[in-house]
């Protein structure tokens, strides 16, 4: 065991000594390795952002009725009293447009437009918890209030959440097509640069197997040498979506805030980029592994 780990060890030096043997390609390579993972990468971390988002949101769906801008207290009385009775509402809260008139008062960028209305610009409303928070449940009991007298608008507080949600199944997959397309291209890179080291170790690889080398020792210095690479193109690939990550940070912040939103912009976590570590490794493996097959034999 002892002998094997140190052929191995032996074998990880020998293809750290050729990264540097002409290091500006070496560079190179990684790099672009590098830029095609963090294309995934940083779709990944967008992601994983945006569950914030979903997370801002009360976990408790709930429906909001906004009644006529015209509608007296007394109409709004009797939608209270309507609600009170109505079958699955579970808790009704009467939201005055007073109220709401100073809540948005208190809001610095909002204040001097409002100021400058003749009247209140806000109706009064209700804010409905329902005992069945199915969508489809919930769907039927908002186009009931749509119908009664008084009642401009109705929205579910939570649709927005579920179009979110799938806007996230389908960046996850886009995410998912992009890595294994940019992933093939990483293989391709992998092996046509270990074809290149076959070709210029081509006479050392002959002397050691008249010397009696296995074919497993003559193959791992290659295989690390992909498995180099891939790692090095992990790492720029994480100081690129690092980068961008606080790069984007406070602008889009800003932008959250101006919708009454909080998003703080984090960089991959430590999972995410171990998986991309691993994924970057096994990849330059991959293509290390595939050109051995097709060039060391001949």
């Amino acid at each position: 065991m002892k002998v094997w780990l140190l052929h191995h060890r032996d074998a990880a030096l020998l293809a750290w000594r050729r990264l540097f043997v002409v290091p500006l390609n070496s560079l190179l390579f990684v790099i672009a390795i590098g830029v095609a993972l963090a294309l995934p990468a940083g779709g990944q971390m967008l992601l994983a952002n945006a569950r914030q988002l979903t997370g801002a949101v009360s976990a408790t769906p709930q429906i909001s009725i906004f009644m006529a801008a015209n509608a007296d207290r007394a109409a709004a009385n009797e939608i209270g009293s309507r609600l009170g009775k109505a079958a699955g509402v579970r808790h009704a809260r009467f939201v005055p447009r007073e109220d709401t008139l100073s809540r948005m008062k208190a809001n610095p960028g909002l204040r001097d437009a409002i100021e400058v209305l003749p009247g209140n610009p806000f109706p009064d409303a209700f804010v409905v918890s329902v005992d069945d928070e199915r969508p489809e449940s919930m769907e039927r009991l908002a186009a009931e209030f749509r119908r009664w007298a008084g009642v401009e608008h109705v929205q579910l507080d939570s649709a927005w959440v579920r179009r979110l949600e799938a806007l996230i199944g389908l960046g996850r997959n886009a995410v998912i097509l992009l890595g294994a397309l940019l992933g093939a291209g990483l293989v391709a890179i992998c092996f046509s640069i270990i074809r290149m080291q076959v070709l210029v170790h081509r006479a050392e690889i002959e002397v050691s197997g008249l010397l009696g080398a296995t074919e497993n020792f003559v193959r791992r210095p290659f295989i690390y040498h992909g498995v180099l690479l891939g790692l090095g193109g992990g790492i720029v690939a994480l100081l690129i979506v690092t980068a961008a990550t606080l790069w984007l940070r406070a602008p889009l912040g800003d932008l959250a805030r101006l919708y009454d939103l909080t998003l703080n912009l984090q960089p991959l976590g430590a999972i995410d980029s171990a998986l991309l570590l691993a994924a970057a490794g096994g990849l330059g493996w991959l293509g290390a592994t595939i050109s051995l097959g097709q060039h060391l034999d001949r």
